[in-house]
């Protein structure tokens, strides 16, 4: 089935085949028909899938239908999602099928001036994509009107589940009419996820593709065996061989990304990072400079990892293995979208090899080992651009800087006890 065949507004088509979307993905397939009949829909599906288009086409398609027929205004859906850069990127998406329609999108999230987003609030809007915290303050400060709303979805529900919105996602039902569509779609699902599931959704009509493989198949996975302190120079080695390609690194902190780029920095290769720590304009342009390929190296937590869709990223670097071992699918699912081939390289260090065996039980297959003899080892050492001493040097003044803040702390751990007495 072609998408010029569904019952969907021609404006939408129109822009459908100016994106070259020519055939629905699985998840697409199977979610647009209920979606477009007002049921409600728990849909579980891997990264790059294609679940945006999913909810967007015939949301988009049915406030369109709504509008024509002179319906009062006010905003119709709203798409809870739980990081800034999945906000900005799922509004771009609505904007991009919706353009030649009359369906009016707007993304409200924290971190920046709030005066902006509140005047395109009162020129009219359709469909907000939000974060909770933002869209709370601006509904607590009648900026935003949720009576109106007939569509409410939860995107990355998994996610935002972890990240503890369980209590703003269960307060938004008070704000919402009694009557309205629930579409819940997340990348992974367990008891948790279930039980907030079946509690926002009436009879759900429930997809799920792939369940037994949470990773799409186009990607290929490696792992080599790294110690620790000598990642950084096949991190380098990878980067030199492959100058043209996309490569998205992720690390577990954000400490640990200003010090790889720093160690990059020092052998002459370009990177930036993305972040919990920097400001929200930092993260967008270091985020629109990898996507325009200005900048091919990017550093990231698994902050970035879920739901962000970077076009064409050839290497997904796991510098550090991640703690948990879902944050494996959506980091590595950056890679290989759509029907495009990718990348997946995990570093593993002696310390990391329990989470590696983590991971590979909830992959359900072993991940293929790179074979590196010792000689090769020592190549890529002797390979590096930067000296020992100077690595060294760095340590020494690392270590320093540690002890003197652990003094720091101590002395003034010191004074408050003696103001007590």
């Amino acid at each position: 089935m072609k998408f010029e065949d569904y019952r969907i507004s021609p404006e939408i088509k129109r822009s459908l085949k100016e994106l070259e979307f020519k055939r629905p993905t699985d998840i697409q397939y199977k979610a647009i028909p209920p979606v477009l009949k007002g049921e409600d829909v728990l849909a579980i599906a891997q990264t790059g899938t294609g679940k945006t288009a999913a909810f967007a086409i015939p949301v988009i398609h049915l406030i369109n239908q709504q509008k024509s027929t002179n319906e009062d205004g006010g905003i119709q859906c709203v798409v809870l999602v739980p990081t800034r850069e999945l906000a900005i990127q799922i509004t771009d998406v609505f904007k991009e099928i919706g353009k030649y329609t009359n369906v009016v999108s707007l993304t409200v999230y924290g971190g920046v001036d709030q005066d902006p987003q509140i005047k395109q609030l009162k020129q009219g809007v359709d469909i907000l994509i939000a974060t909770p915290g933002r869209m709370f303050d601006l509904v607590s400060q009648k900026h935003i009107f949720l009576n109106k709303v007939k569509v409410l979805i939860l995107d990355e529900a998994d996610h935002m589940l972890d990240l503890g919105f369980i209590k703003d996602i269960n307060d938004i039902k008070r704000f919402l009419p009694k009557k309205h569509q629930t579409l819940f779609f997340s990348a992974t699902i367990d008891k948790e996820i279930k039980k907030l599931a079946y509690s926002l959704v009436n009879n759900p009509i429930r997809i799920q593709i792939s369940p037994n493989d949470p990773v799409a198949k186009n990607i290929e996975h490696a792992v080599a065996f790294i110690e620790m302190d000598d990642k950084r120079f096949f991190l380098e080695r990878i980067i030199n061989t492959y100058p043209d390609n996309k490569i998205l690194v992720f690390v577990r902190t954000k400490i640990r990304a200003e010090r790889v780029m720093k160690a990059l920095e020092r052998v002459n290769i370009a990177s930036n990072t993305i972040h919990g720590g920097k400001d929200q304009e930092d993260r967008f342009i270091a985020l629109n400079a990898f996507k325009s390929g200005s900048n091919n190296v990017l550093i990231a937590t698994d902050v970035s990892a879920r739901g962000i869709d970077i076009p064409d990223v050839d290497f997904v670097i796991n510098y550090d293995l991640p703690e948990q071992t879902e944050n494996y699918v959506h980091r590595v699912g950056r890679t290989g979208r759509a029907s495009k081939k990718g990348q997946a390289i995990s570093f593993c260090s002696v310390g990391e090899k329990e989470i590696l065996e983590e991971i590979e039980q909830f992959l359900d297959k072993k991940i293929n080992a790179l074979e590196i003899s010792k000689n090769e080892y020592l190549e890529t050492l002797d390979f590096s651009s930067e000296t020992k001493d100077d690595w060294k040097t760095l340590i020494k003044q690392t270590e320093e800087l540690e002890n003197l803040k652990k003094k720091k702390t101590k002395s003034r751990a010191t004074r408050q006890a003696k103001r007590k007495k």
